[in-house]
C-alpha cells in the first residue's frame, strides 16, 4: 500500500514515515501543501494523511483542489486545532476521514487500513437519500422544492448520516464523526440532535426517514414514511 504524508512537522513527519514503513506501507512525505498537491496529482497512491496547517496551501485547500480535478484517493486529515466545525468542513471539502492531534499511531494506521479496504470510487458532489439532497459545497438542504434550515451541528450530522445511509451507526461512531474523537461529554447529546433533526427534516414532511435501532444507534433510510 503506498501512502503520501503531507506534514510540515519534520519530527513527526519522520515518526509516521518510520512507523508506517515497519507495516509495510510504501511511504513518501511531502512538507508543504504546494507540494503534496503536487505529488498526489501526479502520483498515484492508495491513501493520503493530509495536516490542516501547512505551509503555501493549507490542508482544506489541497482537499479542495484534489476533488476539484476528480483525485478521488481516500484522505485522512490531521489537525491540531480545537475549533469544533474542523471535521465538518473536512467532510464538506471530500475528506474521508480525520484524527485530531495528539493521536494514536496504531489507530492512525487501522483507520488507513480501513480506508484503503473502502477504495476510492467516485462520487457525487451531492448526498441524496430519497427526495432528501444535501449539498456540501452549497451547504443547502431541500426535500423535494423546500430548502431546510440547519445549524453546523445538525448539517454535520446529517451529513453523517447520509453518507453512511443504510447503515446502522452507534452513538460512538456519530461522536466521533460529528463531534470529535476525544470528546468527554454526555453521549445523550446525540438524542438531543437526532431529535432537533427529525422535527426539521422528518416531522413537517411526514416522514420518519432517522430510524432508532434499538441498543445499537440510527440508521437512515430512503423512503421512511
Amino acid at each position: 500500500m503506498r501512502v503520501l504524508v503531507v506534514e510540515d512537522e519534520p519530527r513527526l513527519g519522520e515518526t509516521l514515515r518510520r512507523g508506517l514503513v515497519a507495516e509495510s506501507f510504501l511511504v513518501d512525505v511531502e512538507v508543504t501543501g504546494t507540494d503534496g498537491l503536487w505529488a498526489a496529482t501526479e502520483r498515484r497512491y492508495d491513501v493520503l494523511v493530509l495536516d490542516i496547517m501547512l505551509p503555501g496551501l493549507n490542508g482544506y485547500d489541497v482537499c479542495r483542489e484534489l476533488r476539484k480535478r476528480k483525485v478521488w484517493t481516500p484522505i485522512l486529515m490531521l489537525t491540531a486545532k480545537d475549533g469544533e466545525f474542523d471535521e465538518v468542513d473536512a467532510f464538506d471539502l471530500g475528506a474521508d476521514d480525520y484524527l485530531t492531534k495528539p493521536f494514536s499511531f496504531w489507530i492512525l494506521v487501522a483507520r488507513l487500513r480501513a480506508l484503503v479496504r473502502r477504495g476510492s470510487p467516485e462520487r457525487p458532489v451531492d448526498l441524496v437519500v430519497g427526495d432528501l439532497r444535501l449539498s456540501p459545497s452549497s451547504r443547502r438542504v431541500s426535500r423535494g422544492e423546500a430548502d431546510i434550515a440547519l445549524t453546523p451541528r445538525e448539517f454535520g450530522l446529517l451529513q453523517f448520516l447520509m453518507r453512511h445511509a443504510g447503515e446502522v451507526v452507534s452513538k460512538i461512531d456519530i461522536l466521533e464523526g460529528v463531534w470529535d474523537a476525544g470528546y468527554d461529554g454526555d453521549r445523550n447529546v446525540v438524542e438531543v440532535y437526532v431529535g432537533y433533526l427529525r422535527r426539521k427534516i422528518d416531522a413537517p414532511f411526514d416522514r420518519s426517514s432517522i430510524q432508532t435501532v434499538s441498543g445499537m444507534g440510527y440508521r437512515m433510510v430512503p423512503e421512511g414514511v
